[in-house]
């Protein structure tokens, strides 16, 4: 998924640890403009860019596509980072310039690596009359992240413990572990906690972990979840314990990964080092570079997504108080 912002901020990551819960609410992004798909921006913000790796997260749906516009973002580069792509509901068309075309339903994993340099397109389906689901971003380490284009399909089988199923697309939890490689330790998962439910996981003390709520309401670590918020834990806890005091049954994606040490800059849809990269990237893009090569079969009205104007000022790291 594009960052179709038209004036994108860059955001500076960087590692911190709270000995506390910490809640984060998103923001409402429109994907392709005022009249199409809006998503629930939760990653990055002012105060946290990064957890573990993961360092982008858009959360959209349920939208009814028989009311509205449904996802239909054009061809667009990435650098540096992977995408991980989870529906709940809904079917999303994936063509990339690795020469990959792959339909995702839910529960379905779909990661796309872009290291170098990537351009793909995503497309819901026109039998998909209600889409729903997340869009992560996971940074590459300064090791990895000029490695090859790649891409990887996995279908998790669902764990049941007690009254909550429990898919793990990535990493390890719950005595199951995902296949799908990955560059520094992580988690994601789909946790779908029964009415009345409560769950104690164990998880990696050594990794900061987040909560997202995406159906019901739920108790993390202690604090009351509303749908679209995030929970954010730092390292040190040994286990996890998610409630649902409902009556009605909840659903959360838990993210996680050992802290990431590297300062980023992210603006638009790459991840890099420095202000000089970016501009690099972008016109490599504008120019059609070889670098991010081209998507095949895309039949939309625009053949790509040109990069937004580069910022008047440079680049900068975006402190934290």
């Amino acid at each position: 998924m594009s960052n179709l912002e038209a004036s994108p901020r860059e955001v500076a990551c960087g590692a911190t640890t709270f000995d506390d819960v910490e809640v984060l609410s998103p923001r409402e992004v429109p994907l392709g403009g005022p009249r199409a798909l809006p998503v629930r921006r939760t990653l990055p913000q002012h105060q946290r860019s990064l957890i573990g790796a993961w360092c982008f997260a858009d959360h959209y749906g349920p939208q009814d596509l028989r009311q509205s516009a449904g996802m239909d973002v054009p061809p667009h580069p990435h650098t540096g980072l992977q995408t991980v792509s989870w529906l709940f509901r809904g079917q999303i068309e994936h063509r990339d310039s690795a020469g990959v075309h792959q339909l995702i339903d839910p529960g379905e994993l779909n990661l796309m690596t872009a290291g170098a340099g990537i351009c793909h397109s995503e497309v819901s389906t026109s039998q998909t009359t209600v889409l729903h689901g997340v869009q992560l971003w996971v940074a590459l380490p300064d090791s990895d992240r000029n490695t090859a284009r790649n891409f990887d399909h996995y279908v998790p089988e669902p764990i049941s413990r007690g009254d909550a199923t429990v898919r793990v697309f990535l990493g390890e939890l719950a005595g199951d572990r995902s296949p799908v490689h990955t560059f520094t330790p992580l988690l994601g998962a789909q946790v779908d906690l029964a009415a009345g439910c409560t769950l104690e996981l164990d998880v990696d003390r050594g990794f900061e972990h987040g909560v997202l709520l995406d159906l019901g309401r739920v108790e993390a670590a202690g604090r009351t979840l509303a749908p679209g918020e995030l929970a954010y834990l730092g390292p040190g806890a040994s286990s996890l314990c998610l409630r649902n005091p409902t009556g009605m049954a909840a659903r959360v994606v838990l993210l996680g990964g050992a802290p990431f040490a590297e300062e980023l800059l992210m603006w638009w849809n790459f991840v890099g080092r420095s202000h000089d990269e970016i501009v690099t990237y972008r016109q490599l893009w504008q120019d059609s570079d070889a670098r991010f090569g081209a998507v095949s079969g895309y039949t939309g009205s625009v053949p790509r997504l040109p990069a937004p104007a580069m910022p008047a000022t440079r680049l900068r790291p975006r402190r934290r108080t």
